[in-house]
C-alpha cells in the first residue's frame, strides 16, 4: 500500500495518519456531546432525573440515556461517562484547550487528563488552567503539558487544593489491581498475586483489631494503619497474639498464666519483645492467627488427570498447577464439594438465597449487561423475565438458574426503570433490547450485536418458554 512512498512521502504520511486519528477522536466525542444535548432537557420518565457528568457549569444529562449510547459505542457505561465528562469540560470549561484539540493539533488523551484534573475547580478559576494547556499542548511533549497543569490547577485556588489535599489523606486506603498475565498485582509495590491476596486478608484482620482504638477514621484510613504494621514484624506479632490472648480468656474465662520470671521484662534482642510476649508466642498455636480466604479454582476434569491445563482462580487470574500448588503449599486448605452448573436450582421465592447467587455468578462470570467489564459478587440479582408476585404458587418458581442474572446497581435501575427488555435464553445466554431497538446477546462468547428483529425473536421465544416453565416444573 505504500510501496510507491519515498522516505519523505512516508514520513507525510505518518503525520497524516496522526492527525487523521486525532480528529476521529474528537468526532467520537462530538458525537456523545450531542447526544447528551438532545438528552439534557427534563425528562417526564419517573426516576430519570438529570445528572452532572462534568464539572461546574456543564449540562446535566437525563441519567437513563447514559447507559443505550455507550452500547452503541461497543463500550463499558463507565467509559463512555468518563468520555462524556471529559468532553463536557472540554466544551463548557476549557474552551481554549478544545480548539486546539478540535483542530487536530494535539493528543485527545492529553487533554482529556487536563479535563479531569481540573474538574473540582470552580468555572470561575478554571480559565487559568485553560489558558495555559491552550498555549504549549500542540507544542510541548504530553509530560511537560501536564506537569503545568498540574501546577496550575493549585495555582488557581490554593485554598481549595489545601481542602483537598486534607480530604485526600481522610481516604488513604489499601486496595489491589487486576491480576496481569505474569500473575503479579498492584498493591503498593507489585509481588506475587497469592502473597498479595494473603497481605489483604492480614490487613483486613489487623483493621478488625485496632478499630476500637480510631472511632473517628474511616475504614480505609483504618486499613491504611494496619498495612503499617506488616513493616513492624513485632509489632504485628504483638498485636495478633495479644489478641488471641485476650479472645481465648473470654471463650473459656480463664485468667492468663503468670510469668514466674522474677527478673524485669527485658526485650529478647532478636525479636525487640518483651520475655512475656515471647513466653505467649510459645504457648499459642500460631496457625489460628492465619487469615482465612475463600478461592474459587476453575479447571477443567481432564487437567486433574494429567494433561496440560490452567486453571482460573477468581480475583488472581489464570495460573499453571505449579503456580497453584505453590499458591496453597503452606496453607491448610479445606475443600468444598464440586458444584455441578448443570442442575437446575429454582425457589418460590423472591429473593435469591446465597447458593443460588453464588451458583449463578459462577455460570454467568460476572455483569450481564453488555459490554459489561464487573466480575464482582458484590451485584443485585436480576430476574430478566421480571418477577410476578400474584403469580399463582401452583404455576412454575419464577426464581432459579433459569431465570436470574447477576447486574450492577446502575444497570438494574436502567433495565427496570428505563425502557430496557432483557430474557434469559439459557443458563448463562441473554437477549437485550434498548429503548431504540439496539440488539445484543450476551453470554460466556462475550457480547454480539444483532439485529432488532432478530432480539425480538429471542425475547419472544424466551417469554414463551418462561410461561410453560423450565423443565421438570410441576
Amino acid at each position: 500500500m505504500f510501496d510507491h512512498l519515498s522516505s519523505r512521502g512516508l514520513l507525510d504520511a505518518a503525520a497524516e495518519a496522526v492527525r487523521a486519528r486525532r480528529l476521529a477522536e474528537v468526532r467520537d466525542l462530538e458525537v456523545i456531546a450531542a447526544w447528551a444535548a438532545v438528552h439534557s432537557g427534563e425528562s417526564i420518565r419517573l426516576r430519570n432525573p438529570l445528572v452532572n457528568v462534568g464539572g461546574e457549569g456543564t449540562p446535566g444529562v437525563q441519567d437513563h440515556a447514559l447507559g443505550e449510547i455507550a452500547l452503541a459505542r461497543s463500550s463499558g457505561v463507565a467509559a463512555t461517562i468518563n468520555a462524556l465528562a471529559d468532553v463536557l469540560d472540554l466544551q463548557h470549561r476549557l474552551p481554549l484547550t478544545w480548539a486546539v484539540v478540535r483542530d487536530g493539533g494535539a493528543e485527545v488523551y492529553v487533554a482529556r487528563k487536563v479535563a479531569r484534573m481540573s474538574r473540582h475547580l470552580p468555572v470561575s478559576v478554571v480559565g487559568v488552567v485553560d489558558v495555559a494547556v491552550a498555549r504549549m499542548i500542540a507544542t510541548e511533549a504530553p509530560g511537560r503539558v501536564l506537569t503545568v497543569a498540574e501546577g496550575k490547577v493549585i495555582e488557581a485556588d490554593p485554598a481549595l487544593h489545601e481542602q483537598r489535599v486534607e480530604e485526600e489523606r481522610r481516604r488513604r486506603y489499601v486496595g489491589l489491581g487486576r491480576t496481569d498475565e505474569f500473575g503479579l498485582r498492584t498493591l503498593i509495590a507489585r509481588l506475587d498475586a497469592g502473597d498479595a491476596a494473603w497481605v489483604q486478608a492480614t490487613v483486613a484482620r489487623v483493621a478488625e483489631i485496632i478499630v476500637p482504638g480510631h472511632p473517628d477514621a474511616s475504614a480505609d484510613e483504618v486499613r491504611a494503619i494496619a498495612l503499617g504494621y506488616l513493616a513492624r514484624p513485632a509489632d504485628l506479632l504483638a498485636l495478633l497474639v495479644e489478641h488471641e490472648a485476650t479472645a481465648s480468656q473470654s471463650e473459656t474465662g480463664a485468667e492468663p498464666e503468670p510469668v514466674t520470671d522474677d527478673e524485669p521484662l527485658e526485650p529478647s534482642r532478636a525479636t525487640a519483645l518483651p520475655t512475656d510476649v515471647l513466653a505467649g508466642l510459645q504457648r499459642t498455636d500460631l496457625t489460628k492467627l492465619r487469615p482465612k480466604v475463600t478461592l474459587y479454582v476453575h479447571l477443567h476434569e481432564a487437567t486433574l488427570l494429567g494433561a496440560q491445563g490452567v486453571a482460573r482462580v477468581e480475583a488472581l487470574g489464570p495460573r499453571t498447577l505449579g503456580a497453584l500448588q505453590r499458591l496453597l503449599a503452606t496453607t491448610s486448605v479445606t475443600v468444598k464439594p464440586v458444584i455441578d452448573l448443570a442442575d437446575a436450582v429454582r425457589t418460590t421465592a423472591y429473593e435469591h438465597p446465597e447458593a443460588l447467587k453464588e451458583r449463578v455468578h459462577l455460570i454467568t462470570g460476572g455483569d450481564y449487561w453488555p459490554y459489561a467489564t464487573s466480575t464482582s459478587r458484590h451485584v443485585d440479582y436480576d430476574h430478566p423475565t421480571p418477577y410476578d408476585p400474584d403469580r399463582p404458587p401452583d404455576q412454575p418458581a419464577q426464581t432459579g438458574t433459569h431465570n436470574s442474572g447477576p447486574l450492577a446497581r446502575r444497570n438494574h435501575r436502567w433495565k427496570t426503570h428505563a425502557g430496557y427488555q432483557a430474557r434469559q435464553r439459557a443458563p448463562g445466554h441473554y437477549v437485550w433490547l434498548t429503548p431504540n431497538g439496539l440488539g445484543f446477546l450476551t453470554g460466556p462468547s462475550g457480547t454480539h450485536p444483532c439485529s432488532e428483529m432478530e432480539a425480538r425473536l429471542h425475547l419472544a421465544l424466551a417469554d414463551r418458554r418462561a410461561a410453560a416453565g423450565p423443565p421438570g416444573a410441576g
